[in-house]
């Protein structure tokens, strides 16, 4: 046991966690938790220029590195900045621990904590630590709630004179997660149903992504077409001659095939997949018990991790055999063959997000925004490993692209990292440039510039007589705005000039901005 202040006890314990980054703005009521980080051997801390960015970039690091992403806030506005990220990690079942004070005016009594009142609908869990000595108790259990179960975030407040008081502190381990004991009579019965279906299917989530190599397997043995949802892209390669790419409930041959299905494995998809409804067995794999407890569309839900369940799968299919599944994969290819066919393709969405593509390696990474470009990806943009596709969310939060692709740099400084944005939404962060350039994290953002609020101005066109007002912007020349902040700026005329940009600036390895000019572009597809 030791003598010390709070911002020291929170520091050390984060330490204990493991946690290598802190994404942070430095201000009053938490100058002892920096200063600790200022001690540290072990804790890099990145500020950035607005709160909103802490969450958002924790988000993304967290998405990439499988590790809590930590954001380190002042009480107050501090902290309702970083909601937004907050909620976007919700949302996305992201990990990430936000640590944040009370009002350095509170000295106790019943308002000396009022953000703890809004958390619920924002975070998994939140505690509070009322004196030094409670503070390593407080950051493990938060790290256990991290770490156990679901995954999502979870917030801290440590009072002003929590951070500044001095007492006793004794350091705990990190706690041990207990893995999930995998339901073997509910992975037998799912391999019998697979092994007996004709038309079976296998339907992945990111929460599969670690479990790609065996859902290969298992989709090959079984002569199983897989989809995924937007961020289960690449879990099965588009290269894959089983793959059927995102669910696109829009797209008829895909739905109308999905609906003779008479066995869907559905894995690690999450609270959306609730959303499907069709009249076939469906086999729902989750770690969390919530979700396989409660009432949704599965027809058997079992209790396992993603790994387990696909291995022990594989392994009671094989023992039974297969046999009469002929002519999946030439299905597969005229479905595919029309989905992605010249005539399905809009422009130019098509030629910019080709340029994209092979521009990157496999094991680049796109974080998509809420523009034309970002929704065009969703179906179009091709996924050749896990976790390599990531959006916004079901929140659809304008702005947020850009600070999740820089925090997901941070967690893999040797992978490319491409943001898109429209002109709109990257100037909600537009300051992050500014991060990126001091620690020279190498993200590269495309911006496609139609001067406008494009989707609100298209409604405002065709769905209300025209009457536009506040869609249209008034916008800076971004690659010279790119080159002021002192990062490589470009401006890409066209889809070749497109692909070499982002080729160039990931040999550059510096932070880049390219600016594409469009118009307002066809949406329907």
């Amino acid at each position: 046991m030791s003598t010390m202040n709070g911002g020291t006890a929170l520091i050390k314990s984060l330490e204990n966690e493991g946690v290598q980054f802190v994404f942070g703005l430095p201000g009053a009521g938490q100058y002892e938790a920096t200063d600790g980080i200022y001690d540290s051997d072990q804790i890099q801390y990145i500020t950035t220029r607005h709160e909103q960015a802490t969450s958002y970039m924790a988000d993304g690091y967290a998405r990439v590195s499988g590790q809590p992403g930590v954001a380190l806030v002042v009480p107050g506005p501090g902290f309702y900045n970083a909601m937004a990220g907050l909620s976007t990690a919700y949302a996305i079942s992201s990990p990430v621990l936000v640590v944040t004070g009370s009002p350095h005016y509170s000295h106790g009594g019943e308002h000396a904590s009022p953000t703890l009142d809004l958390l619920e609908p924002v975070c998994k869990w939140a505690g509070r630590a009322d004196k030094p000595g409670d503070v390593p108790g407080v950051i493990q259990e938060a790290f256990w709630q991290l770490r156990s179960g679901h995954p999502r975030p979870v917030v801290v407040e440590i009072p002003t004179e929590t951070f500044a008081g001095e007492g006793e502190v004794s350091f705990l381990p990190s706690r041990e997660i207990e893995k999930v004991t995998p339901d073997q009579d509910g992975l037998k019965e799912a391999a019998n149903l697979l092994a007996g279906a004709k038309k079976p299917l296998i339907w992945v989530g990111t929460g599969a992504s670690d479990a790609s190599s065996d859902i290969k397997a298992l989709a090959e043995f079984l002569q199983a077409p897989v989809v995924s949802s937007r961020r289960g892209k690449g879990i099965l390669s588009h290269r894959h001659p089983l793959c059927l790419g995102m669910v696109e409930t829009r797209f008829n041959p895909l739905t109308d095939w999905i609906s003779t299905c008479d066995v869907i494995l559905a894995i690690g998809v999450g609270a959306r997949f609730d959303n499907y409804r069709g009249t076939c067995n469906v086999v729902r794999i989750d770690n969390d018990v919530s979700t396989i407890s409660r009432q949704n569309n599965h027809t058997l839900g079992v209790l396992a991790d993603a790994n387990d369940a696909v291995s022990a799968i594989l392994n009671f299919v094989r023992e039974q055999g297969i046999t009469g599944r002929n002519g999946v994969v030439e299905l597969v290819k005229k479905i595919n063959d029309q989905r992605y066919g010249p005539e399905e393709q809009l422009e130019p969405q098509a030629s910019y997000m080709n340029a994209v593509r092979a521009a990157l390696p496999d094991d680049g990474m796109v974080v998509a925004g809420m523009n034309q470009m970002g929704y065009y990806s969703r179906n179009y943009f091709e996924g050749y490993q896990p976790r390599t596709y990531h959006t916004s969310s079901n929140h659809g939060t304008l702005g947020c692209v850009y600070p999740i692709a820089i925090g997901a740099k941070v967690a893999a400084p040797d992978r490319a990292v491409v943001s898109i944005s429209g002109d709109g939404g990257f100037l909600y962060n537009v300051q992050e440039i500014a991060t990126a350039v001091k620690y020279n994290i190498g993200v590269i953002a495309i911006v496609f510039n139609d001067n406008a609020y494009g989707n609100v101005l298209r409604a405002q066109i065709e769905e209300y007589d025209n009457h536009v007002i506040g869609t249209q912007l008034r916008n800076p020349d971004f690659s010279e705005l790119g080159k002021v902040f002192g990062a490589r700026g470009v401006k890409a005329e066209d889809a070749d000039q497109l692909e070499a940009a982002v080729r160039d600036g990931i040999e550059s390895g510096n932070p880049t901005l390219i600016e594409v000019p469009v118009g307002m572009m066809e949406r329907t597809y």
